[in-house]
């Protein structure tokens, strides 16, 4: 049997020893995470199961609203905080790939050409001879994964870039929920603008009224200068309204991917209701949100690291072979009589590194109790997360029912005082109070509905997003 032949052997049998060697990294297992057996603000909602209610792929359309269809798909297309996540997943993956390299041979082609020169003496004359050498060759290493370093290096790059998936899903649910909470938030200011500048025609209805009062001794100044500091506290809240839902409006552009002096979105009053979504189990947090899904990924990638710290205490085997051509003349290359080989195994085992892999190994154990810790952190963040929507849904929908009869009981309030102070029996700051309590009543009752419209959104994010189907 030739020497080629029998290198060969032995470097595939020590490749197939790789699959039985040890694995040092700690037997991986999950944290365990404080889930409650129940949502504590559950009372109302019933258990998620597959039906209508479930946000299914683009949970958005659940609101069935075109134009906030359109805008999240354009979120999806052109926001430039997604692809950077989508990049970054990108790098993840292929970091991963490089990890996963080292289960392979390197192989490495070689050549050279030089050209040197001897002088002697001779005789007391000097002779010069020149040489040439040109030289081909390959060579091949090879780490024998003895002790897992490589496996558990590639196993960490596989859980890092699932963990970045995840941070790809976590930043693509965020940006869709706050485009869909500063959507419902703009329709909010369409309709207290629609409020506002009703009202404002009343107040300047009532002014030309009480001016007209004045003009004929029915009215004093003081009514003229009540209903006139009125209206204009009026017109300067609705300038403040339009402002907001400018600013508001800009930052919807830049969450699509477009330069506020091109984009609009066209006035209309917010007319939607919360939809119904089954909260489902705590425990189901667990598969669902992606930023959990993220944290357990970065829990295993820090076990695997372990593993290749405590392998730098062990000998590193290597496999090394080499093989080659020389020859004094290019063109004889490939027919030189010069050939060389080499072939053989190689051990390193460091006896003395000042503390270094003692503080590597201490640092990789204290990355994962640090990964576990941020694990339980954001499945208790989670769940607050979720009782928080829960709890904002069921009391905002008796603020607005109670609020709604207050509107009503406002109105009423106002035009009693009206009849009132033109039968000459009540003051005319009675109709100024009555006026601006039906105001603030009426724009509480728009604020409440944004507030239920964005508590859908803020539930359906805790709850990790659109169910697939």
């Amino acid at each position: 049997m030739s020497c080629h032949s029998r290198a060969w052997r032995v470097l595939m049998l020590l490749a197939a020893m790789v699959p039985a060697a040890c694995d040092l990294a700690p037997r991986y297992a999950p944290p365990v995470a404080p889930v409650p057996a129940s949502f504590k603000e559950r009372d109302g909602w019933a258990l998620a199961v597959p039906g209508d209610d479930v946000p299914k792929g683009p949970w958005w359309r659940i609101f069935h609203d075109p134009v906030l269809d359109a805008l999240e798909d354009r979120v999806t297309i052109a926001n430039q905080d997604l692809r950077v996540a989508v990049a970054q997943y990108d790098e993840a993956r292929a970091d991963a790939r490089t990890a996963q390299a080292g289960y392979y041979p390197t192989l490495d082609f070689t050549g050279s050409a030089s050209r040197s020169g001897l002088s002697r003496e001779t005789a007391n004359v000097f002779n010069k001879s020149t040489f040439n050498s040109y030289s081909l060759g390959l060579d091949l290493q090879y780490e024998v994964d003895v002790w897992g370093r490589v496996r558990n290096t590639a196993k960490a790059g596989r859980a890092r870039a699932q963990a970045s998936a995840g941070d790809l899903a976590t930043v693509d649910l965020s940006l869709h929920a706050e485009l869909a909470t500063d959507y419902f938030t703009l329709r909010g200011y369409d309709a207290m603008q629609a409020v506002l500048d009703q009202t404002v025609g009343n107040y300047r209805h009532a002014l030309a009224l009480t001016q007209a009062q004045f003009d004929v001794g029915y009215a004093a100044q003081p009514d003229v200068s009540a209903a006139t500091a009125q209206l204009d506290g009026l017109l300067t809240q609705a300038a403040d309204n339009r402002l907001r839902r400018a600013m508001l409006e800009h930052a919807i552009a830049i969450l699509t991917g477009q330069p506020p002096a091109t984009f609009a979105v066209a006035a209309r009053s917010l007319d939607s209701a919360p939809p119904p979504i089954a909260p489902g189990l705590p425990v189901a947090l667990l598969q669902r949100r992606p930023d959990i899904a993220a944290a357990e990924r970065r829990v295993a990638a820090a076990n695997a690291d372990i593993g290749v710290a405590r392998a730098a205490y062990f000998p590193a085997f290597n496999i090394n072979a080499m093989m080659g051509v020389q020859a004094a003349m290019p063109n004889h290359l490939l027919v030189a009589p010069a050939q060389a080989w080499s072939f053989g195994p190689e051990a390193l085992l460091n006896v003395f590194d000042g503390g270094r892999r003692a503080a590597l190994n201490a640092h990789a154990r204290a990355v994962y109790d640090e990964e576990v810790a941020r694990y339980r952190q954001t499945v208790l963040d989670a769940c607050r997360d979720v009782e928080d929507s829960l709890v904002s849904l069921r009391r905002l929908a008796e603020e607005s029912a109670t609020q709604q009869q207050a509107v009503i009981a406002a109105q009423d309030a106002t035009h009693r005082a009206g009849e009132l102070n033109t039968g000459g029996l009540a003051s005319y700051y009675n109709v100024i109070l009555a006026r601006n309590i039906e105001l603030s009543d009426r724009l509480s009752e728009v604020d409440i509905r944004v507030r239920r419209m964005t508590a859908s959104v803020a539930l359906i994010k805790a709850l990790g997003g659109g169910w697939g189907g």
